[in-house]
């Protein structure tokens, strides 16, 4: 059986969740595609079809800047679960390098960036800590 290495297991994987925390003190989990560049995970708002680009997740983050990112895994086989998460310090970019770093870092992992455009702010998330588990 491989070693176990979380943080390749985290940034090889597609889809991820990322949690914050509303201006009430609830928690609020959303689905994102995301890459990571040494200790920052990057996400963003593309142009896939929703209601508005004024997102809970960045009134969140702007109201509080504490988040965290799960990858997990799960098959019928229960030897072969895991899960890795980062908490950290999110930050929201609308322009300059760290919006160029997840662009870029993102069409680099998800060949749809090629026909869906990615036009909004990037969510930088300096990771603090990683915690991680498996079987």
């Amino acid at each position: 059986m491989a070693e176990f290495d979380p943080k390749v297991r985290f940034t090889q994987a597609l889809v991820a969740r990322l949690a914050t925390i509303t201006p009430d003190g609830m928690p609020h989990l959303v689905p994102v595609v995301f890459a990571v560049d040494h200790d920052v995970v990057y996400t963003a708002v593309d142009a896939k079809p929703k209601t508005t680009q004024r997102l809970r997740r960045l009134t969140n983050i702007e109201t509080n800047p504490q988040a965290s990112v799960l990858v997990d895994h799960y098959a019928d086989d229960w030897t072969q679960l895991w899960w890795v998460r980062v908490d950290g310090v999110a930050a929201i970019h609308r322009d300059g390098e760290a919006m160029h770093t997840g662009y870029r870092l993102l069409r680099a992992k998800y060949p749809q960036y090629q026909s869906v455009p990615l036009n909004g702010p990037v969510i930088a998330v300096a990771v603090r800590r990683w915690s991680s588990w498996h079987a």
